[in-house]
């Protein structure tokens, strides 16, 4: 079944260009796909739409059977988001943290389920520390446990490994592989960085200037344009130049 559903989805902010335009695309359960294209692509903007941040100009979202526009609470219970660009409070505690959000999800057995993620992901020692104390690798984690509080069927995710070491980044990126094979979610990953997208993404969205230019998995665009790696593709559609071949 398909986690996300998106048809012909457009925003225009006022009266300006079409920010995100026409876009057709499912993410299916269990997989996670890639959304690429460079600043002012689109994605950031397809993301608040998909969580229910923004209204769409045009267009339908339907998220785990749930019509966006008519029931998108009920599917906010299932989905959750992820964005180093976006700070946990700084003054609260990690724990702190971890309990808003398990209450904003209603949760049930909050305190087991975040001695659960501790665990998981190293942060017994950082509970009680303010997030605003932390390193940038251990505010991702703590990010990625509020992002996990309530076992999201649906997880977003904007550039997960920004501004991070190699060693913590790969962690970041081997954990993640492991929540989506457990768990059967659905991951929609934005990010810059294409060996993350070759190994975590099944299939690639390309945007550009709101719009979905090409897709397929990673393996099917190197072929397409003929390349040895996704950030030639990339670099490829950013500057226009055509596909060496036509899609099968």
């Amino acid at each position: 079944m398909d986690a996300i559903v998106a048809s012909g989805l457009t925003k225009r902010y006022g009266r300006g260009p079409l920010a995100v335009d026409g876009l057709d695309f499912r993410l299916p359960e269990g997989t996670t796909v890639g959304l690429l294209g460079g600043n002012g692509a689109g994605k950031t903007t397809t993301l608040a739409l998909l969580l229910g941040l923004l209204v769409p100009t045009a267009g339908r979202i339907n998220v785990l059977g749930h019509d966006m526009a008519e029931d998108r609470f009920a599917a906010l219970q299932r989905m959750n988001f992820s964005s180093p660009y976006v700070a946990l409070p700084q003054r609260l505690t990690v724990a702190e943290n971890l309990r808003v959000y398990g209450h904003l999800y209603c949760v049930p057995r909050l305190e087991q389920r975040i001695a659960t993620l501790a665990g998981e992901l190293d942060l017994g020692p950082l509970l009680g520390r303010p997030v605003g104390e932390l390193s940038a690798g251990q505010k991702t984690r703590a990010a990625l446990a509020k992002a996990l509080i309530n076992r999201p069927d649906v997880l977003l995710l904007d550039e997960p490994t920004a501004s991070l070491d190699p060693d913590t980044a790969d962690w970041v990126r081997g954990w993640l592989e492991h929540y989506r094979a457990e768990s059967g979610a659905a991951i929609l990953l934005a990010s810059h960085n294409m060996d993350e997208v070759e190994r975590l993404c099944s299939d690639v969205l390309m945007l550009k200037q709101g719009r979905i230019v090409d897709r397929g998995s990673p393996e099917a665009l190197i072929a397409r344009y003929g390349r040895e790696d996704m950030e030639q593709v990339f670099l490829d559609i950013a500057r226009g130049r055509k596909p060496a071949r036509l899609p099968a």
